[in-house]
């Protein structure tokens, strides 16, 4: 009998591609965001990223990786399953969340786009 682990591999997915239910619910992804506002108390925070000028935010749920230091303002990487929300949108549950701060973002969503080109090629 064969036991499954550890989830599937994370797929990066930029913030705005939440906004849609586009991405299946339970589907293991990475994002990044600044985080814009931590409420301990509901173990949630909210990163956000500018596209063409619209400011899309993602809702994390914290509980799993808390304690954590946040830091407002900084970049973070998320990894973690998607959840529908009763308002109609997409949630994210943090298995790991670490601050980049520093990272150069159009380098990194460039590095994103040739690994989805790379891996669009190979299927």
């Amino acid at each position: 009998m064969y036991v499954r682990m550890l989830p599937a591999t994370a797929v990066y997915h930029f913030p705005w591609e939440f906004q849609s239910r586009a991405i299946a619910e339970g589907t293991s992804v990475r994002t990044f965001g600044r985080l814009t506002c931590y409420l301990p108390e509901e173990s949630k925070a909210f990163l956000t990223s500018h596209h063409v000028s619209v400011k899309y935010q993602v809702s994390v749920q914290t509980s799993y990786v808390e304690p954590f230091n946040p830091i407002l303002g900084a970049l973070y990487i998320v990894l973690g399953e998607t959840e529908n929300t009763e308002e109609g949108g997409v949630m994210l549950r943090a298995r790991v969340m670490n601050c980049v701060d520093g990272v150069d973002l159009a380098l990194l969503q460039k590095a994103i786009n040739d690994q989805r080109s790379f891996f669009q090629k190979s299927a």
